[in-house]
């Protein structure tokens, strides 16, 4: 039996896959992107990239291919930025070619574009500028939402004391009292901690949030299309969104039925208000949808990033009870027992506002931000970047970068203080991003954090029957959020003119 034609079979296909390999080579130098590792065709570069570590994957790429390469996520070109100096270049130097709003494959299905921190072009303009105002008007960075915060840590206090020192996992207190300040601003209202409504919509956010930061969700990242149509728990973010969203018809219908133009309530009289005014206008983005993609994002990220912020903070008191005795000490000593603390106390409270910063810089809630995208075709550092490009700035590569900060892997507040103990700024500073697509709400994120974590402090000290390690408290770097170890503490009441 003549067999021959195998070899020849062979021999074909393997003068093909080298064929298909020169011409894919060849392909990629001509489009002169950034240097990374070799793609595969389809399936781009994910054999670089371990299972369920992301992050750390394009942290370790960052030592072979220096602080500006290229990686296929699939068939899509990225270009991944690392370190301070390329960050700062890319997003402040050259911030409007790079103050696109790249793919977010998790929930990119659900807000289509639409809302103010997922859109791009006029949309994303029309939408962030009546944000920032209306914000502002509401009283971000002003008396009025100070007092919403001061008044919600109260409740929080009270909440806590109820425990009696029991053991108890922060999770859901921390999730309800950070949310109902903005539920202030965008509903007009705060919600009761027992109101299982609001549990059920907070579980929601909780849930999504780790599915996001999972290997699922990662994955998703890298193939969009793909994992689009596999069955697996991402899938699950999508329902929970929708749902969400629900919720937040409901408040959009109340609104509308009790609607006074004169004396608007809330975020969503103003947006209400804006749609009547421009529904003649057809350049107009005020919209129903883009109305409802905006809260649910707004509500997200001023929900999820900061309480686990705090809750990170409180488990790295846990693990270094000396720095807590100092926030303590500082508390007592500006502040004292006998009046609620306030935004002005932190001029005056240096190693305290220095803990809080590291704690945001060491947490590093979100490491790799958000995508951006190329707005333009631009060459940077002799690379062309054409538009529409996806470009990931690593956050963590920043927050950690050892040019900036003496002990980048440690927690250690001096990296926010001066040889006086005097309070010390650092440009590297970026839990928020920076540039033209900063968070919208960074002035109102540092005030909650400031106020909620003295409150507690002036009231309790933070213990926990588990002795924590420094593998413990290390963020996980995975995906794409840092979420900490689930852990109980408690808080005991202190006693008035002491430490304890």
């Amino acid at each position: 039996m003549d067999i021959s034609w195998l070899g020849n079979l062979f021999l074909a296909v393997l003068i093909s896959c080298m064929l298909i390999g020169l011409t894919w080579n060849k392909m990629l130098r001509r489009r002169n992107l950034p240097p990374g590792p070799t793609p595969l065709p389809l399936i781009g570069n994910v054999l670089q990239i371990k299972r369920g570590e992301l992050v750390k994957s394009l942290m370790q790429l960052r030592e072979q291919y220096g602080s500006v390469y290229t990686l296929y996520f699939g068939p899509r070109p990225v270009i991944i930025l690392c370190g301070y100096q390329t960050v700062k270049e890319t997003l402040i130097d050259h911030g409007e070619a790079f103050s696109g709003r790249g793919t977010l494959a998790t929930v990119d299905r659900v807000f289509e574009g639409y809302g103010v921190i997922l859109s791009n072009g006029e949309r994303w303009k029309q939408l962030r500028h009546f944000s920032l105002m209306t914000l502002r008007n509401f009283g971000m960075g002003k008396r009025s939402i100070e007092e919403r915060i001061q008044e919600e840590a109260q409740c929080l206090v009270e909440d806590l004391k109820s425990y009696k020192e029991a053991p108890k996992d922060p999770t859901n207190i921390l999730n309800q009292a950070v949310s109902n300040v903005i539920s202030s601003v965008v509903f007009g209202r705060r919600f009761c901690y027992g109101d299982l409504a609001f549990l059920n919509l907070l579980k929601m956010f909780n849930e999504a949030f780790q599915l996001m930061s999972s290997t699922w969700g990662q994955m998703q990242e890298i193939f969009p299309v793909l994992m689009n149509h596999i069955p697996g728990p991402h899938q699950k973010i999508i329902t929970l969104a929708e749902n969400v969203t629900e919720f937040i018809l409901e408040r959009v219908k109340i609104n509308q039925e009790t609607l006074d133009p004169n004396l608007p309530r809330d975020y969503i009289d103003c947006f209400i208000i804006k749609m009547q005014k421009e529904k003649e206008n057809a350049e107009s983005e005020f919209n129903m949808r883009n109305l409802l993609m905006t809260v649910l994002s707004m509500f997200f990220a001023g929900t999820e990033t900061l309480s686990t912020t705090l809750r990170h903070g409180f488990l790295i008191l846990l693990k270094y009870p000396e720095i807590q005795a100092k926030v303590h000490n500082e508390i007592d000593l500006v502040i004292g027992q006998n009046r609620t603390p306030n935004i002005e106390d932190r001029n005056k409270m240096p190693y305290t506002d220095a803990v809080i910063h590291e704690i945001q810089r060491f947490s590093d809630v979100l490491p790799m931000s958000l995508t951006h995208s190329v707005t333009k075709d631009i060459t940077f550092r002799g690379y062309n970047i054409p538009k529409g490009t996806d470009v990931i700035p690593l956050l963590c590569s920043v927050l950690r970068d050892p040019e900036q900060f003496a002990t980048p892997d440690k927690f250690n507040p001096n990296h926010f203080l001066d040889e006086s103990g005097c309070f010390k700024k650092s440009n590297a500073f970026m839990p928020f991003s920076a540039g033209k697509r900063v968070c919208v709400g960074e002035g109102l994120a540092r005030m909650e954090l400031f106020l909620f974590f003295t409150t507690i402090l002036q009231n309790f000290k933070l213990t926990s029957q588990t002795q924590f390690t420094e593998s413990d408290i290390m963020p996980k770097m995975t995906g794409f959020g840092n979420i900490p170890i689930m852990y109980k503490l408690s808080f005991v009441p202190r006693s008035v003119n002491t430490n304890v």
